[in-house]
């Protein structure tokens, strides 16, 4: 066994629960959950811990976070960051985002038109892998459906949401997803599948529960949309040849390639400016990237210290079996996230410790990984001060608490999850 030997220490978690007091307490006073930004918080965890077990000298606490950060996973996961960025601006640029949007349009039926919204934010978050650009791209076509329609706009940009957190949580470039897999250790191919077959009740049951509560309505869009079904091609591209099992990295570059070659045949990215769109995608990836850093050396001082031992030993007492294993790290999932408001740094702090706690209840790294992604997008899109329920609010002139009566799929996915855990015994192939 590795170091959970060491004898757990609680003591070593206070890092960890200042970066939660400042994080929490700031949003409270300021009523900004997002007036601090989360990586100054984490720099004081750092500081925090650096000062904490004077019997390890400050020279072998910069080593142990050395060896914390140069971790394999962190790196490659800080990489395919940079990677999906890159994608993520070039395909922005070349027109992928607006043509995909119109195209979903253009096919849909005015009878089911707010489901219509739910499925087109399905399809576009996974492959845009980003919830908040979905809500952005989506939310003013949802205020054009409800004031035409007549149907409430809390029940159309309801449907929007839950489409995004669709793809958040399954999306190959998520960044979400990457940080589960990585820290899990396991392929982006076999989470997606055993991802996929755990939420599609839910999103099953969301479209039915939408069709019902719309299905006396009628829409007719009137204007043009435009789409360009070439611009829609790379992000295929990149979801193909992930779910095929291609090596992320060159799925990701290829992926890049593609949306320049389209972005500049159809004219939408000058020559010129092929490397600059990517490198403004890449930048937008530098935040998570920092904080996955920053939280990978928190981490191994607090390893270091038996806090990790102390969780392990915690969750050891209360469950038993590999079922108990597994809903302690939906537990887990869950608070971080309610207590950060951000599932990907949920999921990046989260990570090591489930990954202990899997190890310990002999639970495979797929399943360990898909329960992280799914109750760290469960929460984040049911807290009232989330991003994505408010840049949704925001852009529509609603409060969070407006929507979240309609946020069915996350509280569903919740459902769905937990009775997989309970009744589903994972495959002896699959560990």
């Amino acid at each position: 066994m590795k170091d959970v030997q060491k004898k757990g220490n609680p003591i070593a978690l206070l890092p960890i629960g200042v970066f939660l007091v400042i994080f929490i307490g700031s949003g409270i006073v300021t009523s900004d959950f997002y007036s601090m930004p989360a990586i100054v918080g984490f720099l004081i965890a750092l500081f925090i811990a650096f000062m904490q077990n004077r019997q390890v000298s400050f020279s072998e606490k910069f080593s142990i976070v050395a060896k914390g950060v140069g971790d394999e996973n962190i790196i490659i996961m800080c990489l395919i960051f940079l990677a999906a960025g890159g994608f993520s601006g070039a395909v922005k640029a070349a027109g992928g985002v607006e043509s995909t949007v119109n195209l979903g349009l253009s096919v849909l039926p005015s009878e089911v038109a707010v489901v219509g919204l739910f499925l087109i934010g399905c399809f576009i978050s996974v492959s845009m892998g980003t919830s908040m650009g979905t809500i952005a791209a989506l939310a003013p076509i949802a205020v054009g459906i409800s004031e035409k329609a007549g149907f409430a706009l809390p029940v159309c940009i309801g449907a929007v949401v839950c489409g995004a957190m669709f793809g958040d949580n399954l999306s190959m470039i998520s960044d979400t997803t990457i940080a589960a897999v990585r820290t899990q250790g396991c392929q982006m191919k076999d989470k997606f599948k055993a991802n996929f077959f755990i939420v599609l009740p839910a999103a099953i049951i969301t479209i039915i529960l939408f069709l019902f509560l719309t299905m006396n309505g009628s829409f007719e869009i009137s204007q043009d949309l435009p789409y360009n079904i070439f611009r829609v091609i790379p992000y295929l591209l990149v979801l193909i040849g992930a779910l095929l099992g291609f090596n992320v990295f060159g799925v990701l570059i290829g992926g890049t390639i593609a949306s320049l070659i389209v972005g500049v045949v159809s004219g939408s990215i000058p020559l010129g400016d092929v490397f600059k769109v990517v490198g403004n995608g890449v930048t937008g990836m530098y935040d998570i990237t920092v904080i996955s850093i920053v939280v990978a050396a928190i981490v191994a001082l607090v390893k270091e210290y038996g806090g990790i031992q102390f969780i392990l030993e915690l969750i050891h007492s209360n469950i038993k079996g590999q079922k108990g294993g597994q809903l302690g790290i939906a537990a887990l999932a869950s608070m971080v996230d309610a207590a950060t408001a951000n599932n990907t740094v949920a999921i990046v702090m989260a990570g090591p410790i489930a990954k202990e706690i899997s190890e310990e209840f002999d639970i495979s790294p797929i399943r360990s990984a898909s329960i992280l992604d799914i109750f760290t997008s469960v929460f984040q899109g049911l807290i009232p001060y989330g991003a994505q329920l408010l840049s949704a609010a925001s852009l529509t002139g609603l409060t969070p608490f407006d929507i979240i009566p309609y946020m069915y799929y996350p509280v569903l996915m919740a459902i769905s999850a937990l009775l997989f855990i309970v009744f589903r015994k994972e495959k002896a192939s699959q560990k």
